[in-house]
């Protein structure tokens, strides 16, 4: 609920601070007092429109300040937190109004967007008055309300499920259609791609490996030269084996006269002989190596030259020849297989459907049943307010072909103002003052089935007279016992039905008669009874009209 309201610099406002309880509260004065101003600063602080004019004449800015206590699993919080804002303690929602028209908001001193300013405030409030029938415009709301009212919100859910999973299964019937669709006009081509891409038989990295010995073999005659060269020196006639060989013997056979001399050289002389040793061994190897059948050659070739034609034909590179074939391969398989997937694709669907119209119907029955309930519940609440020959009538079209995630039905508040006349939309056959009852009406009917925590109603009770400004109070303040409602008011018989009560006035600033402001009073005894007297007497308040007040207020404690 709203605890505390505070507003700086906002037309006739220049500084406000009040504090709001449970239960209902009534704001009365004077016409031209600022009551309208009071409520518009109040929207500009839950995300209504801003603008520049708003700024009291003379500042650079305004702003408001409203601060809530709402549970902790309230959906504002949830709003909040999913923008990120710390939710932790109170709600503060708090909107800085510039002169040249550009507006800031706040929520928990964290600025956001006002779109996110707005989510969370129309969770907070609900603001209702002959000129704002927000909540009845939109017949989405209608519906939104008869499955409030009627507990629905399981069967709701359920439909919503339901559609979706038939959204989901005619996009995967679709898209597998397109996609055979596609195929077939392909299949010729694809056939023989696979065919040709199948002899082909390409291989990862193949290219590159053919490549390399295509430039191997190219190169290997002249190659194959110099190593023999190399061979000869090393093995040939050339060879210093016979010699080293020769030499280490003769050093071996002096060895026991001289060891410390001779050893270390025949162990050098060792070591070379198997270093040449070794690459003897190398060279007869990469000799053999430059070896090829000039027909391998050729074969290379044509292999290189038959994989690189096929990647030329395909736009792809050589070495995804092989992933384009499986693609290949399993579009064809899709065609093969393609109908008995598409059969079974229909199954779902279609079991997806008459899942959603289980669901449908049965939210159906319980939307018909709902209006019933509604539509009785509501005429009973019509008399005391002065619309006893009126008709309330929850209008519901039925579409079966739907698949709406929101059932089949388009629901809509009618009414029949008068006997003989002909129903139509409430908005459009209801007068102003009529629109506010019936809103009253509902809202009393619906205090427990999730409405805001704080209700609005403003001048509600205008044009009506004594019995039915009561029943009006009555209802407001049944209403109360469920949320916190709050009544800009003209009636006495509302006013007496409060549990607190502001009065506001404008006055002089600094006894400036040329510079006023707006006031508000919390009232408490005497000056509650003096202001209902004044609201039934007008300008001169009578001893007369001190007791009725009186009597007004002790009825109402009663």
């Amino acid at each position: 609920m709203l605890i505390q309201l505070a507003i700086r610099d906002i037309v006739l406002i220049d500084r406000l601070e009040l504090h709001f309880h449970e239960g209902l509260s009534v704001l009365t004065g004077e016409t031209g007092a600022g009551k309208s101003i009071l409520l518009d600063a109040f929207a500009l602080a839950l995300g209504g429109r801003g603008d520049g004019s708003l700024v009291r004449h003379g500042e650079s800015q305004g702003q408001v300040t409203a601060v809530f206590d709402c549970a902790m699993d309230h959906p504002a919080r949830c709003i909040a937190r999913e923008a990120d804002i710390d939710v932790d303690g109170d709600l503060i929602l708090r909107r800085v109004q510039v002169a040249d028209g550009r507006t800031r908001a706040f929520v928990n001193d964290q600025p956001v967007s006002v779109q996110v300013l707005k989510a969370i405030g129309s969770a907070l409030v609900e603001i209702h008055g002959q000129h704002d029938d927000r909540a009845l415009v939109d017949p989405v709301s209608h519906r939104t309300i008869l499955d409030a009212f009627g507990g629905l919100s399981d069967e709701v859910q359920a439909v919503a499920e339901a559609a979706r999973r038939v959204r989901e299964a005619r996009a995967a019937l679709q898209e597998h259609r397109r996609r055979i669709e596609k195929a077939r006009k392909e299949v010729d081509f694809l056939r023989h791609a696979v065919e040709e891409l199948t002899t082909l038989n390409p291989q990862g990295g193949e290219e590159e490996t053919l490549a390399e010995r295509r430039v191997v073999m190219m190169q290997s005659e002249k190659v194959a030269q110099d190593l023999n060269e190399a061979y000869e020196a090393v093995a040939g006639k050339a060879s210093p084996v016979p010699e080293l060989s020769a030499a280490v013997r003769k050093l071996e056979r002096r060895s026991a006269q001289a060891p410390a001399l001779v050893e270390p050289s025949v162990k050098a002389l060792d070591a070379a002989l198997v270093a040449i040793d070794e690459a003897r061994a190398a060279l007869e190897e990469a000799i053999r190596a430059t070896e090829y059948d000039p027909r391998e050659l050729e074969q290379t070739e044509e292999r290189l030259f038959a994989l690189r034609a096929a990647a030329r034909k395909y736009d792809v590179p050589a070495d995804e020849l092989a992933a384009l074939r499986q693609r290949f391969e399993s579009d064809v398989a899709a065609i093969d297989a393609g109908e008995e997937h598409l059969a079974g694709l229909e199954v779902a669907l279609k079991e997806a459907d008459l899942a959603y119209l289980a669901a449908a119907k049965k939210l159906s029955a319980g939307r018909k049943k709902a209006a019933q309930a509604l539509d009785a519940a509501v005429q009973a609440e019509l008399p005391p307010l002065k619309l006893e020959r009126a008709r309330f009538i929850t209008e519901i079209q039925t579409d079966e072909d739907s698949r709406d995630p929101a059932g089949f039905e388009r629901v809509e508040f009618w009414a029949q103002t008068n006997p003989g006349t002909r129903p139509g939309p409430l908005m459009k056959v209801a007068s102003g003052g009529e629109l506010s009852r019936f809103m009253l009406a509902l809202k009393v009917i619906l205090a427990d089935k999730g409405s805001a925590p704080t209700l609005v109603f403003d001048e509600i009770d205008t044009g009506v007279g004594g019995a039915v400004a009561d029943a009006i109070g009555q209802r407001l303040a049944r209403l109360a016992k469920g949320v916190q409602v709050m009544a800009v008011t003209h009636a006495p018989q509302v006013a007496a039905r409060a549990e607190s009560h502001f009065l506001i006035a404008k006055e002089g600033v600094n006894g400036a008669e040329d510079r006023v402001a707006t006031r508000v009073i919390p009232l408490e005894a005497a000056p509650r009874r003096e202001e209902i007297a004044r609201m039934l007497a007008g300008a001169t308040i009578t001893e007369e009209a001190r007791a009725a007040a009186a009597r007004l207020l002790e009825a109402a404690a009663h």
